[in-house]
């Protein structure tokens, strides 16, 4: 008798504690981003919006090594926006540093996207 190939229930179906796993990543990603300051939370959703334009199959943010002139000219598109919503508000702003921050953010933003499937959930 072959009795070697039979599993305990319990390791037959690992998967709910996998998905328990990825679920407190994903919260816990969500809470620290709560505790973005104002300005970071409003230049993530410029950010969201805009990736969420150039989300589709073959786009260059899933590509293996991404092209340094590509994030930087998304960037610079980003930023482009930024300076239109906030030329009232900021006119002597330092536009070097918000496209330091805003290229930071589109790092982590294009990571986010590279490893989440289409139900929001982290893949590690």
């Amino acid at each position: 008798m072959n009795q070697s190939r039979i599993l305990p229930f319990y390791m037959a179906y690992p998967l709910p504690l996998y998905y328990q796993q990825e679920d407190s990543v994903t919260r816990d990603l969500e809470y620290l981003q709560q505790m973005y300051p104002s300005e970071a939370k409003k230049y993530q959703k410029m950010i969201a919006e805009t990736l969420d334009h150039i989300d589709y199959e073959g786009s260059m943010i899933y590509d293996e090594y991404p092209d340094r002139w590509q994030i930087y000219r998304l960037t610079q598109m980003i930023v482009d926006k930024i300076r239109k919503t906030d030329e009232e508000q900021a006119p002597d702003a330092d536009w070097n540093r918000t496209t330091e921050f805003v290229q930071v953010l589109l790092s982590y933003e294009i990571y986010r996207k590279r490893h989440s499937n289409r139900n929001g959930i982290l893949k590690f």
